[in-house]
């Protein structure tokens, strides 16, 4: 099965059976535990859209535990970058609808919580097409150590995710179950 035709069927049956409903925080936090990332460290998340899995409880809790929050600005060319970013910031609606913060304070993080259309047990993502995300953890990878988390729904899981040279595996994939 094709990328395009996974991605339409997936993100049919997220738009059908959305829920409210977000990853535990006890899960993140023994990940966190296990890599010594305990202390106050960079983290790169995402506002999410289209039926995403809500990951503000979890961004709530990070913050509390002193850790920076940063948000991805998207460009032209298909790249994001991370910026520094609070519960009481603005954020600026891009012309593709998402929310950003403002590019004040450029961050590179030390995890980076994914989202994605659909992911497989060699966890491997599906995302919406664009890059993105792949470019970035290519990128920062070039710069420093980071750990990569997906968030997603338990439904979202597929055996085997159509790959090519470009897709970025993650390190972990947390689901609400």
């Amino acid at each position: 099965m094709s990328k395009q035709i996974v991605r339409k069927k997936i993100l049919l049956y997220r738009k059908i059976n959305f829920k409210l409903t977000s990853v535990k925080y006890s899960l993140l936090k023994e990940i966190l535990k296990k890599f010594s990332f305990s202390k106050k460290k960079k983290i790169g998340a995402y506002y999410p859209i289209n039926y995403e899995i809500e990951c503000f409880e979890i961004l709530k809790k990070l913050d509390k535990a002193g850790h920076r929050i940063s948000l991805p600005v998207t460009k032209k060319t298909n790249e994001m970058d991370f910026f520094e970013w609070s519960f009481n910031d603005p954020l600026y609606v891009n012309k593709m609808g998402i929310p950003e913060p403002d590019q004040t304070k450029k961050v590179y993080p030390d995890i980076l919580l994914v989202p994605l259309v659909a992911y497989d047990k060699y966890n491997f993502r599906l995302g919406y097409g664009g890059g993105y995300y792949d470019r970035y953890i290519q990128k920062i990878s070039n710069i420093k150590k980071i750990l990569t988390i997906g968030l997603a729904f338990s439904f979202q899981k597929m055996d085997k995710i159509p790959i090519n040279d470009n897709d970025k595996k993650l390190n972990f994939i947390l689901t609400e179950r």
